[in-house]
């Protein structure tokens, strides 16, 4: 009886059922707020993530670290397997570096001892070409003494626009001429035969042709002393002769600019420098053969 009661008292809507409808609410606001406790304590990506970063400090994120090693770790690989083209790049920007702060013009002196042919010169001291003691008797053997002496020295003169091109190019010529013959002055001082003396270890003179020279490095001369008379020649320490130089550019310098008396006074002054005398029964001339003394 109790048992149909019941039964009809739920479904008629009477009784009891409200009371169990309140209880299934309750279960059910119960089991609501346990799934937001778990769902605080264990949170889904995107609220965890907004946690996390809310309790973690500041600092990169695990992505870009990710993303900077692993370039790092190819920059080591590619340098690792691929060094030449580390060098490389390296010595471009290093090129570039110095292409950048060579900006600048040479001189008229670095850039005439740097022409084709002009190994034979050195660069003679500013210093000691703005000396008159050191220049004196010059003015009447080179036309255009001032512009020369203005163009060697890098001086802008304000009647340099008042010449005309013909001209221009005689004061070049004039310049070129008086660089020469202050030159032959400049080699015979003692910081002119200590720069000529590195230039003779580097062998810029050239060699001598002879085979029992083995080689011996030769000093240039002149055959006379009087400009455009006769071009430069090579003097070989060795055998003592002289020839003409293997370049023809060379070949074309005037033999005036470094005298005649330049490789006796160099191998005074360094005579540590001056090989023995080859000791073979005959030495080969251009021409033919001349006996030995010991031979005869």
């Amino acid at each position: 009886m109790y048992k149909e009661r019941s039964l009809s008292q739920l479904i008629e809507g009477r009784g009891r059922p409200v009371k169990l409808e309140s209880r299934t609410e309750g279960l059910e606001s119960k089991k609501r707020l346990d799934n937001d406790v778990r769902e605080k304590a264990s949170p889904s990506t995107s609220k965890g993530s907004n946690g996390r970063e809310k309790d973690r400090p500041s600092g990169p994120s695990t992505s870009t670290g990710r993303r900077t090693g692993a370039a790092d770790t190819k920059a080591t690989y590619d340098k690792n397997k691929y060094p030449d083209d580390a060098e490389d790049s390296e010595t471009e920007t290093e090129e570039s570096d110095v292409s950048g702060s060579d900006g600048e013009d040479p001189s008229w002196i670095s850039w005439f001892c740097g022409l084709r042919g002009n190994e034979f010169f050195c660069n003679v001291d500013e210093e000691y070409i703005q000396d008159d003691f050191n220049l004196s008797g010059l003015s009447s053997q080179v036309p255009y003494y001032d512009y020369a002496l203005d163009l060697i020295l890098d001086v802008e003169s304000p009647n340099d626009d008042m010449l005309t091109e013909e001209q221009n190019e005689m004061v070049e010529s004039a310049a070129e001429m008086l660089y020469g013959l202050i030159h032959v002055r400049y080699i015979l001082t003692s910081k002119g035969m200590s720069t000529m003396l590195e230039k003779c270890k580097t062998v810029d003179f050239g060699r001598c042709p002879r085979v029992y020279c083995s080689g011996q490095p030769c000093l240039p001369m002149g055959q006379s002393d009087i400009p455009r008379t006769s071009t430069v020649r090579i003097f070989c320490p060795k055998c003592e002769d002289i020839y003409y130089p293997r370049s023809k550019y060379q070949g074309n310098i005037d033999g005036a600019y470094f005298g005649t008396t330049f490789p006796h006074l160099f191998l005074m002054t360094y005579p540590y420098l001056k090989p023995a005398k080859p000791s073979q029964s005959y030495i080969p001339r251009v021409f033919g053969f001349k006996l030995h003394k010991s031979a005869r």
